[in-house]
């Protein structure tokens, strides 16, 4: 197979199914989606490299499902940078790995304070990788010569990158954490369905009016079916900015719709009997939308001090007992224990605090056995001194 040549036939596909089954060690793989571009999230360009293998790249569309590709390389280790972000689209199309090493994390875990792959590749291996491509249309058929260039030295460097790391991981006492953190990435739920995905629209939080906001929900609904319909990312048709602007301006007819001049895009006006019959829908719904959607969210840090002045006291101390932790162990506080896992602890901790408590609750929000042995007992000891600060400020205040 000529270099740099992409696999986009069955035989194609099953030949090298049986080169990369037959090569040594770890998989590399990498893999290209088109956002900004499409509206889906699949893949348009699968990497993969073996030792002793060689490089393929792979057209999912033309190709379909990778379920013999998988089941040849299943339990072996796969290489990834930001395995998650690669994950949801290989698992489209049937590739589903057991075991991984991602790179990145890695990075993270060794406290290195950049963690791009070109950054991480030059420190540790001393080659300069371009990134110039990494946010093209990867739907682009067919993919210009210098983009497969780009997207095989991706996967090609992987390997020793890796090799590298975990020696590093090693001599730091990190690997078996390491370990626990790609285990865990496997078993996320990476695709989050959001009951109202309306509210995650841009500038919406200074949306004033239940009814603008039935407004902004139909144009955002409208945009999206049109989006998914043309397969183009929602931006590209009409931006966030111009949703908000509509929706705040509330305008009385399609005419006054066509001359808001915040209201762009490409499909503004050739779409615009769209836009206005969501408007029209906005403004005539009964079912208007509640300020709030609906969950379990927290409120934001910065109101605790008024609505919960002891979780707000317990939060402060923990986060700066994390943060002198994190220094020392030289892993960025959001590995060292999620800031989210962290708020819901303080915010309703155990009746009785002790580090067996801690590392109880710590367990049900998901935290992995190295983070709860790392963390637990700091956490607990800066919520019982955030207690007895706070009984002590009134008789000092006395």
């Amino acid at each position: 197979m000529p270099e740099h040549t992409v696999i986009d036939t069955r035989a194609g596909y099953l030949a090298a199914v049986e080169r990369i089954a037959g090569g040594s060690g770890p998989v590399a793989v990498d893999a290209e989606r088109a956002s900004g571009f499409r509206y889906s999230q699949r893949a348009y360009l699968i990497q993969m490299f073996r030792r002793d293998a060689g490089t393929f790249l792979f057209d999912p569309p033309a190709i379909g499902r990778f379920d013999e590709l998988d089941a040849a390389i299943h339990d072996d280790e796969w290489v990834l940078h930001a395995a998650t972000q690669d994950l949801t689209c290989l698992r489209e199309v049937g590739l589903d790995p057991a075991r991984i090493f991602d790179t990145e994390l890695a990075a993270r875990l060794l406290g290195m304070p950049r963690v791009g792959l070109g950054t991480v590749v030059e420190e540790l291996l001393g080659i300069h990788l371009a990134k110039e491509h990494s946010a093209a249309d990867w739907s682009t058929r067919p993919l210009p010569e210098p983009w497969l260039n780009y997207a095989a030295l991706d996967v090609e460097l992987l390997p020793d990158l890796r090799d590298a790391m975990e020696e590093l991981l090693q001599q730091a006492g990190k690997a078996e954490i390491a370990r626990q953190e790609f285990a865990d990435e496997l078993t996320r739920e990476l695709v989050v369905v959001r009951s109202e995905p309306w509210r995650r629209l841009s500038g919406i939080h200074s949306i004033r009016g239940l009814r603008n906001l039935a407004v902004a929900r139909e144009l955002w609904l409208a945009r999206d079916a049109l989006a998914r319909e043309l397969d183009t990312a929602p931006g590209r048709l009409v931006p966030d900015a111009s949703l908000t602007a509509a929706a705040k301006a509330l305008p009385d007819s399609k005419r006054a719709l066509a001359s808001l001049r915040e209201f762009t895009g490409r499909a503004s006006r050739t779409e615009l009997d769209r836009w206005w019959a969501a408007i029209e829908a906005g403004r005539s719904t009964d079912d208007l939308p509640v300020l709030r959607g609906p969950g379990d969210t927290l409120p934001p840090p910065r109101s605790w001090s008024d609505r919960n002045p002891e979780a707000d006291a317990r939060l402060k101390a923990a986060r700066e007992a994390i943060s002198a932790l994190s220094e020392e162990r030289a892993i960025p506080v959001e590995n060292l224990l999620t800031p989210e896992t962290l708020r819901r602890v303080a915010w309703a901790p155990p009746a009785e605090v002790t580090p067996e408590t801690i590392a109880q609750a710590l367990r049900a929000h998901g935290a992995r056995p190295w983070q709860i042995e790392a963390t637990s007992q700091v956490i607990a000891l800066a919520f019982v001194e955030s207690t007895q600060t706070a009984d002590e400020a009134p008789e000092a205040a006395s």
